[in-house]
């Protein structure tokens, strides 16, 4: 099985890369990149689209009734691969209708190769030799520092050209026509990997004796649906795709202690197949000696509506993220004004804005502390808008328009963690998480965290936040003056932060790659992956 070189061979999903700064995205470049740190691990990722057909790359092994490429044929093939990325599908309604039988033709195609009980979606090789600079750009940028183009950008990858959501559209079909309580899912011919990682539960089964592994962030579309988009199906695909990860005997490594309980509590099967390995924080995220007087330029320049898709939402409506201005002049003395006038104090929170997130209790105690002691205080929100967001745009509206709150987009990692240093506190005040970065990337930047008090935040951020109750306006009011306005603030403040860099330096790479070396060890049977050669790996040892 172990190539001659004794490393375990990882095939990590890459599609979460594909989207987002923070969050799952940006957990998977770190996990790709820490993977490509450590020696004995040969790391490759599977490019993937959630709803997309992605063109063939080249074949991983020519055979008889293959024909060999030669170098240009081979480019051609992986640059129509970025095309297939990026490039809109339907262009007219013909295109339309041809890819909308073909997904059809695809989705039979695949649940006939289940009923008939053979058959495996072979993987495809994109090389990245010589298109680093797209591989950079697409998959890494967002998340990593320029020192490591070397390290992430020249690794290969494999290719599946099949999407997700349309593997998880053929596994819910089988409920129908096997009339089984459990789906069944195609598998990926993973052949020549020891493991495949897959990010949240994943809609497909590996072959041969790759071992499959999901990093499992949460399990809020089972406890929480009503706070997630498209409710229905996301709760299914995610419910029914766990369910056969579980049954298939997966390994789990969670990205807390709170989502393994979480897991157990639905599953207790998976108690002695998971492993709680926290999330890597950034090393882009450290206690930078910046200036405050950055703040006010980064908040001009980061406004959200600055890029072009930003002032419409999921519907493509045109909405209010900035004030209607009748001329440049006036835009510019309005920002002058409300950012540059005076020294700029304000609270600062970083998520998606959707429900769970909790912004609507955040703006309701920024209002009473504004109102009763600190006038000038503003609210600066990073995160793209999500689902579920008109009540809480609405209540972000008329202070947007009076210079009070600042809507932020796109925010690169040294910017924000300027915006971190000098924030009077970052709060983070969702009702369920997986592991919530802000808090902890704040105080790695020197800053300062307040928290509401669920599980997860408790066990990620332990004594360096101040905690609150998220479902009241009262406990978060109280939080904020006692680290804030009290006699006592700046104690409690001092405290806060010295407690920050302790509690932040555990999310290091540094000090959790070791923890993935020991869990891929395990998982390959072994008991370190230094002594591959003294054993001999054997199935039975699960």
């Amino acid at each position: 099985m172990f190539k001659k070189n004794n490393k375990v061979k990882v095939l990590l999903e890459m599609r979460p890369a594909f989207e987002g700064f923070a969050g799952i995205p940006q957990e998977v470049r770190l996990l790709f990149r820490g993977l490509r740190k450590i020696d004995s691990v040969e790391v490759e990722g599977m490019l993937q689209t959630s709803r997309r057909r992605l063109a063939r790359g080249t074949i991983n092994k020519e055979n008889f009734f293959s024909r060999r490429l030669s170098s240009a044929r081979r480019f051609a093939r992986y640059s129509n691969v970025i095309i297939s990325l990026i490039e809109k599908p339907q262009r007219n309604l013909l295109d339309s209708l041809t890819e909308y039988f073909s997904q059809r033709a695809e989705l039979l195609a695949l649940q006939l190769s289940l009923l008939v009980g053979f058959g495996s979606i072979k993987l495809s090789s994109f090389k990245s030799q010589s298109f680093e600079d797209f591989t950079w750009r697409t998959l890494f940028s967002k998340t990593l520092p320029a020192s490591d183009f070397k390290l992430v950008a020249t690794a290969n990858h494999k290719i599946c050209s099949i999407s997700w959501h349309t593997l998880h559209m053929v596994g819910l079909g089988t409920l129908t026509w096997r009339l089984s309580s459990k789906a069944k899912y195609p598998k990926i011919d993973t052949s020549g990997f020891d493991i495949f990682i897959g990010q949240t539960p994943y809609p497909g089964r590996v072959t041969g004796r790759t071992q499959l592994i999901i990093r499992y962030h949460d399990a809020i579309p089972i406890f929480m649906p009503h706070t997630i988009s498209d409710k229905s199906i996301h709760q299914a695909t995610h419910f029914y795709a766990l369910l056969d990860n579980v049954d298939q005997r997966a390994w789990f490594a969670c990205v807390s202690e709170a989502t393994r309980q979480d897991l157990i509590r639905v599953f207790p099967a998976a108690e002695s197949r998971s492993v709680t390995i926290h999330n890597m924080v950034s090393h882009h995220y450290f206690n930078e000696d910046s200036s405050p007087a950055l703040v006010a330029g980064i908040i001009r320049a980061r406004l959200y509506g600055n890029d072009q898709d930003g002032k419409y939402d999921n519907d493509k409506n045109l909405i209010g993220l900035e004030p209607n201005f009748l001329t440049l002049r006036e835009q510019e003395n309005f920002y002058t004004k409300h950012l540059s006038s005076k020294p700029l104090k304000y609270l600062l929170i970083v998520s998606t804005i959707e429900p769970r997130k909790n912004h609507i209790r955040l703006l309701a105690a920024w209002e009473i502390i504004k109102a009763d002691i600190d006038r000038d205080l503003k609210l600066v929100i990073v995160g793209t808008l999500g689902w579920d967001y008109k009540q809480i745009f609405s209540g972000f509206k008329s202070w947007i328009d009076r210079g009070e709150i600042f809507m932020l987009n796109a925010v690169p990692a040294p910017d924000l963690r300027v915006l971190y240093r000098h924030a009077a506190a970052t709060v983070c005040p969702s009702v369920g998480e997986g592991f919530d970065f802000s808090g902890v990337e704040s105080m790695a930047c020197g800053g300062l965290t307040v928290a509401s008090d669920i599980a997860v935040h408790v066990e990620i951020y332990d004594d360096a936040a101040e905690y609150f109750d998220p479902y009241s306006t009262l406990s978060l009011v109280t939080a904020l003056k006692k680290v804030l306005y009290d006699e006592t603030s700046q104690v409690r403040e001092v405290q806060l932060r010295e407690k920050g860099k302790e509690v932040s330096a555990r999310y290091l790479p540094e000090k959790i790659l070791p923890q993935w070396k020991q869990f891929l060890g395990r998982v390959v049977g072994v008991k370190s992956l230094e002594n591959f050669q003294e054993q001999t790996h054997s199935t039975s040892n699960f």
